[in-house]
């Protein structure tokens, strides 16, 4: 659509909102947008900015549950597909509560300007008539531009939201939503969000219930047990620890240098050639020591209890040539999406050790718990046929469905 395509659209789009605000005109709107605007009634045409459920209790409710496995593990993509289209991309839970978002430079200043960030309400009875609350409210993808949003702080805006279930029971459990300014509406916006809810979608495990601490083996030795690989977790003494992302780098290439870094090439692994102050890192290095109890010495910086943690638990079975029980401890990608070049380097290693191993010795079983971490790795899966040859193996079947999923 071209660009007075559009403005003529944002005007008629405009003219209708105000012609409904003041007059109880409803003529010249969509049904969806009509019912939408019909229980935004209690919002004023004065909001500033959504309010703010408690942010804590937001951030522990993602961190235990299965959408922040998908998001963990598809990261790299989400993040790719905002910077590159500068949007705003947003994970809600079934109450439209924004549990996670990521921006691109401009777009990101602006969702904070009007609390689109975590912890966020975008429900229809908080803000009015958006996508997000439309595909929540509805069932369905939903649309929504310029001024057929309720509150006049998003008018500048378009977004597309689809809706996300849970693989295993199918229930509603939130949308994704991306969001741009209504000057770079793209006709394709609607299907790229059926997209990310399907990749978000595949991405989430199919075996859970809500909740990781209905189900997750409880931490009873003593030390810092930490687990990169696909989800990331940290435990203290048996206790959660809740990190940030940062914070989770850190303690991470702290764990892996047991000897201690140094502030300078600590900030070389996590930041590499970013423009980040030494004091930047000084000050998450403080947060991280108050969240370990003390227990991190500096010059160098050390862990100074006992640690464990996946990667290495991998490596060494590997090692060994253990290559099932390597697959079994093996999550996925390390700490998926992380930009701090020593960690980056470190899953490549891990990712081509593994695949490099499985190549050499396929184990069947192996290969097919592999396949539901990277089922796009069909030269592992052909390999492992291969092997086989004539022998009939109860796996078979399974490894050629894995092979036509992948469209081979």
């Amino acid at each position: 659509m071209g660009s007075n395509d559009l403005q003529s659209r944002r005007l008629e789009a405009v003219r209708a909102w105000t012609s409904f605000v003041e007059h109880g005109d409803s003529a010249s709107v969509r049904p969806e947008i009509l019912r939408s605007w019909e229980l935004s009634g209690a919002v004023g045409t004065d909001l500033r900015e959504a309010p703010l459920a408690d942010e804590a209790e937001t951030e522990a409710m993602f961190r235990d549950s299965p959408l922040q496995v998908a998001v963990d593990r598809v990261e790299a993509d989400l993040r790719r597909t905002a910077e590159d289209g500068d949007l705003v991309l947003a994970v809600t839970d079934a109450e439209t509560k924004i549990l996670w978002t990521y921006g691109g430079r401009v777009m990101r200043r602006k969702a904070e300007t009007v609390n689109f960030v975590p912890a966020g309400r975008w429900d229809e009875a908080s803000v009015g008539t958006n996508a997000l609350a439309i595909a929540s409210r509805t069932g369905e993808p939903s649309m929504v531009f310029s001024a057929e949003h309720f509150a006049p702080i998003v008018h500048n805006w378009v977004c597309w939201a689809a809706p996300l279930h849970d693989p295993v029971s199918g229930e509603q459990i939130g949308v994704v939503d991306l969001s741009t300014t209504w000057d770079r509406t793209h006709p394709i916006g609607l299907a790229t969000a059926r997209v990310l809810a399907r990749l978000i979608e595949g991405a989430m495990p199919t075996s859970h219930q809500w909740g990781r601490a209905a189900t997750a083996t409880a931490r009873t030795e003593p030390g810092l047990d930490l687990s990169l690989l696909g989800t990331a977790e940290a435990w203290l003494d048996g206790q959660r620890l809740l990190l940030n992302r940062r914070q989770t780098e850190i303690v991470a290439l702290l764990a892996l240098h047991p000897e201690g870094l140094s502030l300078e090439r600590l900030h070389a692994m996590v930041y590499g050639e970013q423009a980040v102050t030494l004091s930047t890192l000084k000050a998450e290095v403080s947060h991280l020591r108050s969240a370990v109890g003390g227990q991190l010495a500096s010059r160098p910086y050390r862990l100074m209890m006992p640690v464990r943690t996946d990667v290495e638990d991998v490596l060494t079975l590997l090692g060994r040539g253990d290559v099932k029980r390597a697959v079994a401890a093996y999550g996925g990608d390390l700490l998926p999406g992380t930009n701090a070049p020593a960690l980056a380097e470190l899953g490549d290693y891990v990712a081509v050790s593994m695949r490099e191993a499985l190549l050499a010795a396929p184990d069947p079983a192996a290969v097919l718990r592999y396949g539901e971490l990277a089922p796009y790795d069909t030269e592992v899966v052909e390999r492992c046929l291969a092997v086989l040859g004539d022998r009939d193996h109860p796996a078979k079947p399974l490894l050629k469905g894995r092979l036509a999923a992948a469209g081979r």
